[in-house]
């Protein structure tokens, strides 16, 4: 009896040990996933009773906030900068999802766009793609480079300010000697009346440089090669006609009438008279905020500036807004007429009534 005890407390003995080999072979091999699986285990237990809150959004606003996760950033600490944005309303929570989901692996490091309506299961999943964050900004023809900016400022998309971008599109603006040559940009001058308008979808690091550089390549591609050409042949630079499509554009109210305004225009600078154009004496009167101000006939002689075509002969100094590709090929491709005047109808349609003699012109009026 006594040998079969002893028998069995070997037999149990060698079979503890086994056991414990064995669970030492596996831990050896499966330890940490094991351990992360307990863990994982119990961080879903402790969110069990949490969902309410997961699928509570911190706020209602809908702006989009612009939100960045740096390289490195673990996600407690991408769940206190979401805390801090204000996207969130707890950070702990916002970690212990990510785990308990496997997520925590795949937060990307960029730039997203999120808000405060989305739940903390929905931030943490777009947290792991950022390559669905873009930017979408609308330039609109005739804008001047002051509202471009304002446009930037208005957009909290952007990484940059609009004196961001003032600084490097405003006067002595840096740019490429090849587009310098491409335009005729004279040495000092702004990129006014080259920052192409057009709705574009921008990478969100964008910077003020890079969107300068993106809507003079925009110009050189839509301007294409055959018009600067035919331009040159005229004894027109491309800033020049830029500057009189700016004025163009700031005229033409129906698109129509571009061309025959154009022509209007080249007739004058023909005979060396005046251009007498309304939207330069706004760009010399303006002010901040209030960039196409109305004038007065008083204004046309007291507002003294160089780009006042009342008081000053031929072209201004250069372009007094960014015209679109439909004034700009109004300008190298005028409508042929005899027209020397031109206002505004009486029928407040935006049209104009166009006139051979300043005598017709003033019957004209209303």
């Amino acid at each position: 009896m006594e040998r079969s005890c002893r028998t069995i407390a070997l037999l149990l003995v060698a079979l503890v040990v086994v056991a414990l080999m064995c669970m030492g072979f596996i831990f050896l091999l499966f330890g940490d996933d094991l351990l992360d699986f307990a863990r994982i285990a119990a961080v879903r237990f402790s969110l069990a009773g949490r969902q309410a809150e997961l699928d509570t959004p911190a706020g209602t606003s809908t702006e989009l906030v612009r939100f960045t996760i740096n390289p490195g950033d673990t996600p407690p600490v991408i769940g206190q900068n979401l805390s801090a944005a204000g996207l969130i309303n707890d950070a702990a929570l916002f970690t212990d999802y990510v785990q308990a989901e496997r997520l925590d692996v795949e937060l990307e490091a960029g730039t997203y766009f999120l808000t405060q309506t989305q739940t903390i299961p929905e931030i943490a999943l777009a947290l792991t793609d950022s390559r669905n964050s873009q930017i979408t900004f609308t330039i609109l023809e005739g804008w001047r480079i002051e509202e471009i900016a304002a446009a930037i400022d208005t957009n909290p998309l952007f990484g940059f300010t609009g004196a961001d971008f003032l600084t490097v599109v405003g006067p002595g603006a840096e740019v490429t000697p090849e587009f310098r040559e491409f335009v005729g940009l004279p040495a000092g001058a702004s990129l006014e009346g080259f920052l192409y308008p057009d709705t574009y979808i921008l990478p969100p690091d964008t910077t003020a440089e890079g969107l300068r550089d993106l809507l003079l390549e925009t110009f050189e591609l839509e301007i294409g090669a055959q018009l600067p050409q035919d331009a040159a042949a005229q004894g027109w630079s491309l800033f020049e006609v830029a500057t009189l499509a700016s004025i163009v554009e700031r005229e033409a109210v129906v698109s129509e009438e571009q061309p025959l305004i154009a022509g209007v225009y080249r007739n004058r600078l023909d005979i060396n008279q005046r251009l007498e154009a309304d939207p330069t004496v706004q760009y010399g009167k303006a002010r901040i905020g209030d960039w196409w101000p109305g004038i007065t006939r008083a204004d046309y002689t007291n507002v003294v500036s160089p780009y006042n075509t009342y008081l000053n002969n031929g072209l201004p100094p250069g372009p007094i807004a960014n015209p679109g590709l439909a004034a700009i090929q109004a300008v190298v491709y005028p409508e042929a007429s005899d027209f020397f005047y031109f206002r505004a109808d009486c029928r407040t349609d935006g049209r104009h009534d166009f006139a051979r003699t300043f005598e017709e012109h003033l019957a004209n009026g209303c």
